[in-house]
């Protein structure tokens, strides 16, 4: 593996794919099977070859794995994928000593893969990751180590945070292609809390997004169960849930609305209020060869099996798909901002937004994704701690709703005139 500024450049270009290299005789097919960490041989603290400031992680397993490094934003995050890694027992107690890390989590993430993730104190860049074989002790160890960066040089470090030789998701069982809602049926809306289980979000004194944005989702779901709505949650308890699968989970429910829910936390500069992303149209060519790629091909399209087609044809058709549903998600996103904005809460000065995040890239189900406040932000955390808030909260969301289906299902039967 390549060392010090060469190899921190190949960080930024590629969010870092590494795949275990071994001196030692073991085989390819030796590296799908569960590897166990050994705690005592293994040690996560300050300092590592990457000089003062830095961090180094030394980890001795019984095989040798492949693995891939990344980092992330928000808080500032190492993560680590394993296929597969046995942490059964282990305790972030066993493995830090050290003062940068704020806090670790670790276990399987989906089958066949594991999860390390590291809640660092600042940025810092990987300075050189490297698996070898333990010639003395059998096995192999990996060791990353990482050193202190300026805020840019990490962010341009920064990766995704889906497993290498990505899993897909069984395709959800859709027979027909669902129509779109003309006001007959109850609205089908489907909430997804971010994150949860391993993958806690944003971090503040006390709190972590994923538990936050999963109370405010239960509470959302009664709500709007409430004034007649079906809702599907896509995780109902604190568990990872992989970002394919979520989509997976709408297109099976038959969503009319996909509305994913999170509470951010960002190191610097303002970061105030609610905020809706709406799928940035700019990315929207991206997505379709994201999801044609990533995702099972009987599943990119309610209804439409394209799994004998290839990414052209595939990219096509979601974009015909994206050319109805991006305008329905543009006017959700206004009502969603207008209705927050009138019930008197709190916005970010610029209230809607486009991204390219990944659970809005479901071509014929309008997604939005809702920023519920900044865990970075002393106000908006007393915020979501308010019953009374979220209650408001939860009421302008399902205002917004009930004023979009109204305002679609006409158009719909217009359309179908």
């Amino acid at each position: 593996m390549a060392g010090g500024a060469e190899f921190s450049r190949t960080v930024a270009a590629l969010a870092l794919v590494v795949w275990a290299a071994c001196s030692g005789p073991a085989r390819a097919d030796d590296l799908a099977g569960l590897a166990r960490l050994d705690p005592t041989q293994s040690r996560i603290a300050d300092g590592g070859d990457a000089g003062p400031g830095g961090i180094g992680i030394r980890l001795a397993l019984s095989q040798a794995v492949p693995y891939r490094v990344s980092l992330l934003d928000g808080p500032p995050r190492l993560v680590v994928d394993f296929r597969e890694v046995d942490f059964a027992g282990i305790q972030p107690a066993d493995l830090l000593a050290s003062d940068r890390i704020t806090d670790a989590h670790w276990g399987p993430i989906r089958p066949g893969w594991s999860r390390m993730v590291l809640a660092l104190d600042g940025p810092y860049v990987v300075h050189l990751a490297e698996e070898k074989a333990d010639l003395a002790q059998g096995g192999a160890r990996l060791r990353v180590d990482l050193a202190p960066a300026t805020t840019a040089a990490f962010r341009a470090a920064v990766g995704v945070e889906e497993a290498p030789d990505y899993a897909l998701p069984k395709p959800a069982a859709v027979d027909q292609p669902k129509r779109r809602q003309t006001g007959e049926a109850p609205l089908v809306v489907v909430l997804d809390p971010g994150h949860g289980g391993i993958d806690p979000g944003a971090e503040a004194p006390g709190t972590r997004e994923a538990v936050v944005v999963l109370n405010f989702s239960t509470e959302l779901a009664d709500i709007l169960r409430r004034a007649g709505m079906t809702v599907i949650e896509t995780r109902e308890a604190d568990v990872f849930v992989p970002l394919e699968t979520r989509i997976s989970v709408a297109r099976a429910a038959g969503a009319d609305v996909f509305l994913s829910l999170h509470a951010d936390a960002l190191a610097e500069g303002e970061a105030v209020g609610a905020t809706v992303y709406k799928l940035d149209m700019a990315a929207s060519d991206a997505a379709s060869a994201k999801l044609a790629e990533r995702h099972d091909r009987a599943d990119l399209l309610s209804g439409i099996d394209l799994s004998g087609q290839d990414d052209t044809v595939a990219g096509v058709l979601m974009d015909l798909a994206r050319a109805e549903t991006q305008p329905r998600a543009d006017r959700l996103a206004g009502a969603m901002a207008g209705a927050i904005r009138k019930a008197g809460l709190k916005m970010h000065r610029r209230p809607v937004q486009g991204a390219s995040f990944s659970v809005l890239k479901s071509p014929d189900i309008p997604s939005l994704l809702l920023e519920l406040g900044f865990l970075s932000s002393e106000s908006d955390r007393a915020r979501l701690a308010d019953p009374k808030w979220r209650a408001a909260m939860a009421g302008a969301i399902l205002s917004a709703l009930q004023t979009w289906a109204v305002e679609d299902a006409a158009e719909a039967r217009l359309i179908r005139q």
